[in-house]
Order: C-alpha cells, then structure tokens, then sequence
C-alpha cells in the first residue's frame, strides 16, 4: 500500500492487552486525535494485518471495538469508515480504561451519584491490581449534590415539590456511591499499588441535570439526565416521584486536538472551567 501507516504505531510486545485492544488503542487514538478525520476510509484489513503482523481477524476484533464505540462504520465490499460525526453517543468503559494507560490519570466527574462512575473505575482497577495497568498516580474530583438541601429534583410528583423523605432515599444512593469510588482508589494507595492515589469529593446545592466526566484534562463525556415519573419505596411505602435517570443515558464525546479551534478542544477546555469554576466557588467538602 502507497499510504503510509508510520502514524498508527506498532505492538508492544511486553503489553499485556491482546493484539486486538492493542491495534482498537492505536486506531482510536488516530480517530480522536483527527489523524483519520470524519469520512476517511481506515486501512484495509490486509494492510493492518501486514503492518501488525497478525492474522486478519485479530484485526476484525480490533474493529469490532471500535465499531461498538461507534467511532466507525463499515460497508460491505467497500471497508470501514471513521464516522462523519464521531460526537455520537458512546460507552464509557473503555475510555475510562485507556485513560488507565496514563503514567498519571485524573477524573473530573460532575453529577448526580457517581453510580456510573462507580462501576466504570471497578473495572480498570481491577485490572491495576493484578498489574495489566500501572499508572503511577490516580486523582479524581467528584462533584455531587448535596441532597440534605432542598432540592427541585428529585420530587414527589403528586405535589411536584421537594420532599424530605425523597431526598433521604437519594443521599443514600448518593453515598454509596460517592463512597465507592472513594474505598476503591484509596485500596489501591493502601496496597501500595500505585504512587499516589487521591480522591476528593464536593458538594453543592444545585439539582443535578447533567453528567460530565474529564479524563486526563483531553477528553469529555456530556449526558443528559431524563426526569421520569417512576413509583419507588420510600420508608417502605411505595410512592410516586419525578427522578434522575441516569443509567445507561447516552454520552457524547468530544476530545482535544491538535486544531486550537475545533469544536472538540473547545468543548473539553470550556467543560474544565466549568468544573473548576463550581469546584472552586459553592462546592465544599463531602463528609463521608
């Protein structure tokens, strides 16, 4: 092939991640950091076997994960494609863990619970225990509200008004999460693991409306939480109330380039002030 492949790197022999995740890292990478640009045709599947020196469905795995992520297409007889807009919904996880492959990792989450971010993180530090990921140190913010306040959502719908014992119900969510991803990251300090291992959580007074999550200061996923009138338990009777829905909500991508003017760099870079701006104004400190 006339195309040359230099940009898309070779496998690491000593990485413990199969070939597959390794050759999905380097084309995301490609794909994110506009190396591809939306509607650039990938690299056949021979040529990334030949340049990989692997079989050819070590590649269709590779793209598969890539597929999944919605970062490509692929056309029968004609290939696969980077998609023409790559700001589509998009599953956390695997982000999240090729934020891991970081020397330093850091996290900004700002939202309701944390339940995702929770979930996401137990992976990846599963995998840093048993030495596949070895970053050297691990920070994360976590921006909450703080529901002892009264709060517009979430609500009892019959009176579409803040509700004590509603609010109760979601501190304990709130908690438990915020409170996981605290014991999770702090285990792994403990242990000895890694270097450093910080986890810092704030609170304001605000409803949540939106999730955000920072990683490494580069790439930003942006949901919106639905209000929906559900019947929950609430000291053991069941009740009506308008509530934040946020698992599995759809998360939009955006990542820095290396156009100071592109949509995406302008994105994460106003998502960091953002954050900075309440983190450091009304939040204060969660008192687990």
């Amino acid at each position: 092939m006339a195309e040359n492949l230099d940009y898309l790197g070779k496998l690491d022999p000593d990485d413990p991640k199969q070939a597959s995740q390794q050759i999905a890292n380097k084309l995301r990478a490609a794909i994110l950091t506009r190396r591809l640009q939306p509607g650039d045709k990938l690299p056949s599947q021979p040529d990334l076997a030949s340049r990989y020196g692997v079989a050819r469905e070590t590649v269709k795995r590779a793209l598969e994960v890539l597929r999944t992520e919605r970062l490509i297409v692929t056309r029968q007889g004609s290939g696969a494609f980077v998609r023409a807009q790559t700001q589509r919904a998009v599953e956390l996880r695997p982000h999240i863990e090729a934020s891991f492959e970081r020397t330093h990792v850091s996290i900004d989450f700002a939202g309701f619970s944390g339940e995702t971010l929770r979930d996401a993180l137990a992976e990846a530090l599963d995998k840093v225990r048993v030495g596949r990921l070895a970053p050297e140190s691990i920070a994360v913010r976590v921006l909450i509200s703080d529901m002892t306040a009264p709060m517009a959502l979430p609500a009892r719908a019959e009176t579409q008004s803040d509700d004590p014992a509603v609010r109760e119900r979601a501190e304990r969510i709130t908690r438990r999460a915020a409170d996981g991803v605290i014991d999770q990251v702090a285990e792994l300090g403990d242990l000895g693991l890694v270097r450093s291992a910080t986890v810092e959580v704030r609170m304001h007074r605000a409803s949540p409306l939106f999730k955000l999550y920072i990683l490494n200061n580069e790439e930003v996923f942006y949901g919106f939480y639905p209000v929906v009138e559900r019947t929950v338990s609430v000291k053991g009777e069941p009740m009506a109330i308008y509530d934040l829905m946020g698992k599995d909500v759809p998360l939009f991508h955006y990542a820095v380039t290396d156009d100071d003017a592109s949509h995406g760099t302008q994105f994460v870079e106003a998502s960091r002030q953002w954050f900075d701006s309440v983190w450091s104004t009304i939040a204060y400190r969660y008192d687990g």
